[in-house]
């Protein structure tokens, strides 16, 4: 574990919640971080929450991936709901903790468009209603101030993983397998570097969903019981966005259901079972072949998020990490004592606790913007 996650006594409180592209539900965190960035004041995490997504609310969240009619309001409607979602984890938080002082909630909202290329990106949240119902300063909009700066406003963690995992003198990689995977090279000089890596879990999930109705293949069982089709994988590798230099980010605007029929045509044969376990190797290998390529000295590739929990997929990633050589070793950041499941919103929060203190979130490096920038927009109680 980590310095900056030791207990530290009555520390300022700040929240962070956060809803991915897998849509499944919203994690929250209560943490305690210092008032000013030293290292003798590290942060201690004192409660987590998770509100699951209703049908219908992921039902709207889903429709809203693709161009529809009445869009606007459409948003308008999911985005007072995901307040309330939000608002009912951060009362989760509050119940299960001691009294603290809470400085400000960090919520990332809900991404239905991220075209950085065309100068915008859209996290659906409706923070000034959440603001109402929690009585709490809520810092949102995070992406949008490194994208006007000519950033790709993603991703934004790196800085964040730094900062908590980062070791001078040691290589490791932070992988964030939600519904998109990207990675964040700790270098051993302390440098950071950290982009889109390709699909996570969000094909996979469609591929179940469309076959079996659920939302997720549990453990990786399903594409366990499959075989990889090497021509169908070859196609899907030949995806042009893999081949792209950082810095860059994607998410469904390029990889969604239709993407990947379009890839199927011609492997209308194919047995449903062998198409998830070609694209859970497809996440796996996408994901390897960045790490060799971006960080071959890596000692440890650690996995946050859902992906950790799929452990087909881990195995898979450890496979092929050490059939082209690699000496890195692939556990959860839970080996660093951090729960998977809580790193993206312990970063939230630390991205409000920047916010609060007007430092600088994003890595320019990593994204691509003209250089840091104070990330997000107040939303006061």
């Amino acid at each position: 574990m980590s310095d900056s996650v030791k207990n530290q006594a009555k520390p300022v409180a700040y929240i962070g919640l956060m809803s991915g592209t897998s849509l499944d539900g919203v994690d929250g965190v209560l943490v305690g971080l210092p008032d000013m960035i030293t290292t003798d004041k590290p942060m201690q995490i004192l409660a987590t929450a998770y509100i699951a997504f209703s049908a219908e609310l992921r039902q709207q969240a889903m429709r809203l991936q693709l161009a529809s009619d009445n869009e606007l309001h459409h948003e308008a409607l999911l985005a007072n709901a995901l307040a309330h979602s939000y608002a009912d984890c951060v009362k989760a938080l509050q119940a299960n903790a001691a009294e603290v002082a809470i400085r400000a909630v960090g919520v990332h909202g809900q991404t239905i468009r991220h075209r950085p290329e065309l100068g915008y990106t859209r996290q659906t949240n409706n923070p000034a209603l959440l603001a109402e119902l929690t009585g709490l300063d809520v810092i949102a909009d995070f992406r949008s101030r490194d994208i006007a700066a000519g950033g790709q406003g993603a991703p934004l963690v790196p800085a964040f993983h730094r900062a908590v995992f980062g070791c001078n003198g040691v290589c490791s990689v932070v992988a964030n397998i939600g519904g998109i995977s990207n990675i964040s090279i700790l270098a051993a000089d302390g440098s950071t570097r950290g982009f889109d890596t390709g699909p996570g879990n969000v094909l996979m999930d469609a591929w179940i969903h469309q076959h079996h109705t659920k939302t997720y293949d549990e453990n990786g069982d399903w594409a366990a019981q499959g075989r990889v089709l090497p021509a169908l994988l070859d196609v899907l590798m030949a995806e042009p966005y893999l081949q792209l230099p950082a810095p860059k980010s994607t998410g469904r605007d390029l990889f969604h259901p239709a993407w990947l029929q379009a890839k199927l045509a011609g492997f209308a044969a194919a047995a449903p079972v062998d198409v998830q376990a070609t694209l859970c190797e497809f996440t796996a290998l996408t994901l390897a072949n960045d790490i060799c390529r971006h960080a071959s000295t890596a000692s440890h590739v650690y996995i946050c998020g859902g992906g950790a929990f799929n452990h087909h997929l881990m195995q898979r990633l450890q496979s092929r990490l050490t059939a082209v050589g690699s000496a890195a070793q692939v556990s959860s950041t839970a080996a660093l004592g951090v729960a998977p499941e809580q790193v993206e919103a312990l970063a939230f929060a630390w991205l409000a606790q920047r916010f609060c203190l007007r430092l600088p979130g994003n890595l320019a490096d990593v994204t691509g913007a003209a250089g840091g920038r104070v990330l997000g927009a107040l939303y006061p109680a």
